[in-house]
């Protein structure tokens, strides 16, 4: 079986920094860099054309940030894995970023052999927190509930008035399948398992106050 080496784009606005990142990872046999890019938007309108196993993407950037861009590259490739490389470690970054869909948080600080190694796990399946974000994160981890991003909330919206997944698509131009994904990730968030329960979520938490609102 050949080994095909990891594709992998690096997006930061930071050109020492990607360089840096970019260098490094240049020296494995197994990985490939596809491309250095230096805004989220890059990333979003080059991810189908790139095909990247795993991209390295900064929180703070201008235009499209990290959270927006991790969103909607996994609406367009759900298979792409997204490290977030940030040197914010409070536990909102965080934990906000893993709940977008990130599979792994670094903090620019860890040693240059970890992000090989938080490519490695995220490749075989898994997560990956480097030490200092899962010290950050832990006071909240007990907390059980995970928040939803701002796309689950848009759709939590339209379903609690009563539209269907095909309906709430052509609402957000987006696929009808990207809406059932969502779906499921409400419910399994919030713990509810019907569209009636998903309502009665909505009207108790005010979510459906905002339906006339800009």
């Amino acid at each position: 079986m050949t080994n095909t080496p990891t594709r992998i784009i690096i997006v930061d606005d930071h050109p020492m920094v990607a360089e840096g990142i970019e260098a490094i990872l240049e020296t494995y046999d197994d990985i490939e860099i596809a491309c250095v890019l230096t805004d989220g938007q890059q990333a979003i309108d080059r991810v189908e054309e790139l095909q990247p196993d795993v991209i390295l993407l900064d929180l703070n950037m201008p235009g499209v940030n990290g959270l927006s861009a991790t969103e909607i590259i996994l609406e367009r490739r759900p298979e792409t894995r997204i490290l977030i490389l940030s040197m914010h470690d409070s536990p909102e970054y965080i934990s906000t970023a893993l709940s977008h869909g990130a599979k792994g948080y670094l903090l620019k600080d860890v040693p240059t052999e970890e992000i090989k190694t938080a490519i490695d796990r995220l490749m075989q399946g898994g997560e990956y927190l480097c030490t200092g974000a899962k010290r950050s994160l832990k006071p909240r981890i007990a907390d059980g509930r995970e928040p939803l991003t701002s796309r689950e909330q848009q759709i939590l919206l339209q379903l609690a008035q009563g539209k269907s997944n095909k309906e709430v698509g052509l609402a957000l131009d987006i696929s009808v399948r990207t809406v059932e994904t969502h779906r499921k990730n409400i419910k399994r968030k919030l713990g509810i398992s019907s569209t009636a329960g998903l309502t009665r979520y909505a009207m108790e938490h005010g979510v459906l106050q905002g339906t006339g609102q800009v």
